[in-house]
């Protein structure tokens, strides 16, 4: 009974990690101002 808990936890444990992996890595949001490909008067 006692590794069925365990296993579970850890399947939600690596679940967790890897959606925060994938959001911060893989799902990067864009920039929409890339300074210095446009003329956004930064320089």
């Amino acid at each position: 009974m006692n590794t069925i808990i365990q296993n579970i936890l850890v399947f939600i444990t690596l679940g967790f990690a890897l959606t925060f992996l994938i959001r911060k890595f893989v799902l990067k949001k864009k920039s929409k101002k890339a300074c210095g490909t446009d003329d956004c008067g930064c320089h």
